[in-house]
């Protein structure tokens, strides 16, 4: 039996998880379109027992998680105790916090010494740590991004990538590029296509949009990555929807 590789981004439905009752709902939803697992991200304060009963009530794995970074460094303890509770194996932060985002290139540095040290803990664990990333970061220093300064000055066995490939080609890198060079080095990455409407860059449903995504897929195939988590942050139409647009292309194109 083939990887289950498809997971839908809890963050694309936000709106709809914000009470026990409404997360439910939504997980019911995920599930009937056949995804297998989710990414926990943007949800209201439900207790972690009862994201734990109601995910495994119908089926789906938690592959990974977006969480705050204070949190990791400040009660990094009951960040593994959740994510031990979930079987959840990788654990994500969305953005670098704007405390480093200020400082220039020492702070891109700054950043990466801080989430290795973040990422060495959660290893202790048996728990992955990656960076997701948007395209602020591909500010220039010199002949590097920042991107590329929070990967080289990392140490790789503690942070790892969750690229996201519409915020890299909205930065204007190159996703098959940057897949590549996270091989071996990210668990889970984030699709989103992207399209224009009315001359502004949108985010897209999976083959909706511009992206290559027999490129993408294949990059992502030869890296090692686990799992594909679809988001969408804003959708033009039902999100439910969006995601089985995107799920239903993906099959098309081969994905299981």
């Amino acid at each position: 039996m083939s990887h289950p590789k498809l997971a839908a981004q809890l963050y694309t439905v936000r709106d709809y998880t914000r009470t026990t009752e409404d997360f439910r709902a939504s997980i019911k939803k995920i599930a009937d379109i056949g995804y297998t697992a989710v990414q926990v991200s943007g949800i209201g304060p439900i207790p972690h027992e009862q994201v734990k009963a109601i995910t495994d009530e119908f089926g789906l794995t938690i592959c990974i998680t977006h969480v705050g970074f204070d949190y990791l460094q400040n009660d990094t303890e009951t960040a593994i105790a959740q994510h031990k509770l979930w079987n959840c194996p990788n654990v994500a932060v969305g953005s670098m916090p704007v405390l480093y985002r200020e400082g220039g290139l020492e702070s891109f540095k700054r950043f990466a010494k801080d989430a290795t040290e973040i990422g060495k803990k959660l290893a202790g664990a048996d728990l992955t740590f990656s960076y997701h990333n948007h395209s602020f970061e591909f500010v220039r220093f010199g002949d590097r991004t920042g991107l590329d300064v929070i990967y080289e000055e990392s140490d790789p066995r503690y942070l790892q990538a969750e690229i996201d490939t519409y915020w890299v080609q909205h930065g204007g890198g190159d996703s098959i590029a940057w897949i590549k060079k996270m091989t071996g080095r990210m668990p889970v990455i984030h699709f989103k296509d992207m399209v224009i409407v009315e001359g502004q860059q949108t985010m897209a449903e999976i083959g909706e949009g511009n992206l290559n995504w027999p490129g993408i897929i294949e990059a992502c195939e030869e890296a090692g990555v686990e799992w594909y988590a679809i988001e969408q942050d804003r959708c033009l139409r039902d999100p439910f929807e969006s995601l089985k647009i995107s799920y239903n292309n993906l099959r098309a194109m081969g994905v299981e």
